[in-house]
């Protein structure tokens, strides 16, 4: 799978560091507010590409997908370009910051048949399976 990565701050780079590590994909753009440290961010996980603009990586074709790290309230919307646009698309929580445009983002994930997959990774936290497994036991 070849992946483009939005947001290439602290949080874009662990992704990428755990991309790295999955055979089968290739880290293919890197989208960034700022060009240089696309271009950093790029060079470091071997990207062919990097912008300051998500419409650059979704217009490539060595694109499949696309990790969304980027601001909340930037989300919903970029989720949507990225369906609209043929790829998969995976975000970082929280998926928007409005019910409404959660909603649209399924809408969107339904019409289109692409994959919108938001990070809970949190749920493997120790302290959140505590509270689960309480919950789970109606305690």
């Amino acid at each position: 799978m070849r992946i483009a990565l939005a947001g290439a701050g602290a949080f874009g780079e662990k992704h990428l560091d755990g991309l790295k590590n999955i055979d089968g994909v290739e880290i293919t753009s890197i989208i960034s507010r700022r060009a240089d440290q696309a271009a950093a961010v790029a060079e470091k996980y071997g990207a062919k590409h990097s912008s300051t603009e998500l419409e650059d990586a979704l217009a490539r074709d060595d694109v499949d997908a696309v990790i969304l790290c980027t601001p909340t309230q930037m989300h919903a919307q970029q989720a949507i370009a990225c369906m609209k646009a043929g790829k998969h698309v995976q975000v970082e929580i929280p998926l928007a910051d409005s019910w409404a445009d959660s909603q649209e983002v399924l809408r969107v994930a339904e019409e289109t048949g692409k994959v919108c997959m938001v990070g809970h990774t949190r749920r493997f936290n120790p302290s959140h399976q505590y509270v689960h497994n309480k919950i789970t036991a109606g305690e």
